[in-house]
């Protein structure tokens, strides 16, 4: 008899199925061995003889584990006697790489998922102020939800929305911004200078993950921040740096496993102490630490093996560029060079094809990448060739399907429509005339789009908006259920005999932006944010559809008796699924009190006040339209 949790466990899996996103491990492969294209092992070291030697003689010398936690005593047995005198594997690994930093201090955690949200929640607390790139590792975004700052997300290198978000954080102890350097799945360089000098204007600090820099760019490979020539966290000769970290994986370049934090020395004190995933996790054992210190002293030296990697990555970057598909125009900064498919089937069935043709590549689907930009994430290694590489290049290209790049642009970038939901505190505030007015706002900048996903009861919020916003019915989307029962969708849905799929709606949702490419597409939810489409056993709510779908919101609140408790819930609820509004719209009679007191305390800029519309009209929307900039909040 089969168990009511793995029923509902089962019920998950098939929608994750239906969405094509359903994954299994990989496994041995029979015959001939396919071309590495997939693995982080950038310069071979994982089979280099130095490193496994290293690793050989620590495992005998010291067993196969470690035994307990580094302030157990963990990793100590056997200690090898260093230069500095005795010193155990683990610290010997972290001196090593803090000299090739050039940095005071290092500290190694079993892998980059601990070391991530170890300094994160470390160096972030309830009163400071998180920033994090879009499209960071989930390791980092993980350390961001896991902190009690309050974090909030900017768009994928943008400085100055970044600036606008520090500005609105001024309040806050402490503000850090997080990013990588090199992002694993786009392989494009974050703007390290211009962060590091926003960071300096707002006195942040700035978290920055090496992962796929580190032992690739830089003099000697010491990453891309010394490649950027910026000042690192050494105090004294340089007191300026606003560098807080930087995070050192060994499981990439190094060939190895495990991560280093590398900063000054206080900071290493505090994460020794405080930062739960080093003092609650047993440590590296020896062999892996003898390994990263014998990696360091071979990639610190390996400067012909990275050049080789560069140069490999622009020839593969070139060489794909030469078929008309939707590739990164820009060069890979490092060794990584996507291939943007778009959707998770086609990106799948291309992957297993390459395999058959001898290429192991890396087939990445939501919801690692954004929705609808599924890709091959090909990685070149000191080990490929030339030949390897054209061969590869040439594979892809033949097997692509042109259909694959529907939704993304020559450069890998989609072109679906942006989605801008509004959320709404409650029913009857005005959703409704708010999507009108921004229906008309975005149509000032472009292709515009409406959709009601969700309408319940007799009435069509999609008629009264066509006829406030003067939609043509190119700018309407049908709803996806229209329900006769005025209810929350779930109980509207069950009265009609129905019910609301998550996983459709999403679909729906993607095949919207897909039909509307290039537009804005303003989506009007039904309620308010925490009503639910699906109750019972595995209830979903609006609110959870925000959280994967991600998209911009514009929140629409009431402007009288009760907004201030409303207002601040939503804001909270939506905070705490790490989701950030873009403008606070306060619907009814002028409240000057509530409208000065929820600039105050609900870090929403901007907030506009809209007025009761006598009489309600296309005309009457359009001349408060004139008179404020909400086109500017959907640019």
């Amino acid at each position: 008899m089969t168990r009511p949790l793995d029923r509902a466990l089962e019920a998950e899996l098939a929608a994750w199925e239906r969405a094509g996103l359903r994954r299994t491990l990989p496994q041995p492969q029979g015959g001939a061995p396919l071309h590495d294209f997939v693995s982080n092992d950038y310069l071979g070291l994982s089979r280099d003889r130095r490193v496994v030697d290293a690793a050989r003689e620590a495992l005998e010398r010291s067993g196969a584990g470690s035994g307990a936690a580094r302030l157990l005593g963990g990793g100590l047995a056997g200690a090898v006697q260093g230069a500095s005198g005795g010193e155990g594997d683990a610290a010997r690994a972290e001196r090593l790489l803090a000299e090739w930093l050039d940095e005071e201090a290092a500290l190694l955690f079993p892998s980059g998922f601990q070391a991530n949200l170890g300094v994160v929640a470390t160096l972030a607390d309830r009163g400071d102020a998180l920033f994090s790139d879009e499209l960071n590792h989930a390791s980092l975004i993980d350390g961001c939800r896991l902190s009690r700052a309050k974090s909030q997300v900017f768009p994928h290198g943008d400085v100055a929305e970044l600036e606008r978000q520090l500005a609105r954080a001024r309040g806050a102890r402490r503000r850090v911004v997080v990013t990588e350097s090199v992002f694993s799945m786009d392989g494009d360089l974050a703007p390290l200078a211009a962060l590091h000098e926003a960071c300096e204007r707002h006195d942040a600090w700035l978290i920055v993950d090496e992962a796929h820099g580190h032992a690739l760019l830089g003099p000697h490979g010491a990453g891309a921040w010394a490649a950027a020539g910026l000042p690192n966290a050494r105090q004294g000769s340089r007191p300026t740096s606003r560098l807080a970290a930087r995070i050192v994986t060994g499981g990439k370049a190094l060939g190895v496993a495990g991560a280093f934090v590398v900063g000054g020395r206080p900071l290493i004190e505090l994460l020794l102490n405080a930062a739960r995933p080093f003092v609650f996790t047993t440590a590296p054992p020896p062999a892996v630490a003898a390994a990263l210190a014998a990696a360091i002293e071979v990639a610190r030296e390996a400067d012909a093996a990275r050049a080789r990697v560069l140069a490999l990555a622009q020839r593969l970057a070139k060489e794909l560029k030469r078929g008309a598909f939707a590739v990164r125009t820009v060069a890979p900064a490092a060794a990584i060079v996507p291939f943007v498919v778009g959707e998770a089937a086609a990106t799948s069935a291309l992957g297993r094809e390459l395999a058959t043709a001898g290429f192991a590549v890396g087939a990445v689907r939501p919801p690692t990448v954004p929705d609808g930009s599924a890709r091959l994430r090909l990685v070149v290694h000191a080990t490929n060739d030339e030949a390897q590489v054209d061969a590869l290049a040439a594979a892809v290209v033949a097997r692509a399907r042109p259909k694959a790049t529907s939704g993304v642009t020559r450069d890998g970038r989609s072109s679906r429509a942006t989605a801008w939901f509004v959320v709404g505190t409650d029913t009857g505030i005005g959703k409704t005339v708010a999507s009108a007015l921004l229906l008309r706002a975005a149509r000032r900048l472009g292709k515009a789009a409406y959709w009601k996903p969700v309408q319940t009861g007799d009435e069509s919020d999609t008629a009264a908006v066509a006829a406030l916003a003067q939609a043509t019915p190119d700018e309407l989307l049908a709803p996806l259920h229209h329900f006769p029962k005025p209810a929350s969708p779930h109980e509207a849905a069950a009265a009609a005999g129905e019910a609301i799929d998550p996983a459709v709606l999403q679909a729906a949702l993607t095949a919207a932006r897909e039909e509307r490419r290039g537009a804005r597409l303003i989506v009007e939810l039904a309620g308010g944010l925490l009503v639910p489409y699906v109750s019972g056993a595995n209830p979903f709510l609006q609110a959870e559809w925000l959280a994967r779908a991600r998209p911009r919101l514009i929140v629409v609140a009431r402007s009288g008796l009760g907004t201030l408790n409303h207002t601040l819930l939503t804001l909270e609820a939506l905070r705490a699924r790490k989701l950030e509004p873009d403008a606070l719209l306060l619907v009814g009679e002028r409240h000057a009190e509530n409208a000065a007191t929820l600039r105050e305390l609900a870090g929403v800029a901007p907030l506009f006040e809209l007025p009761r519309f006598e009489p309600l009209s296309g005309g009457a929307l359009e001349a408060w339209l004139d008179q404020n900039a909400l086109a500017e909040v959907l640019r």
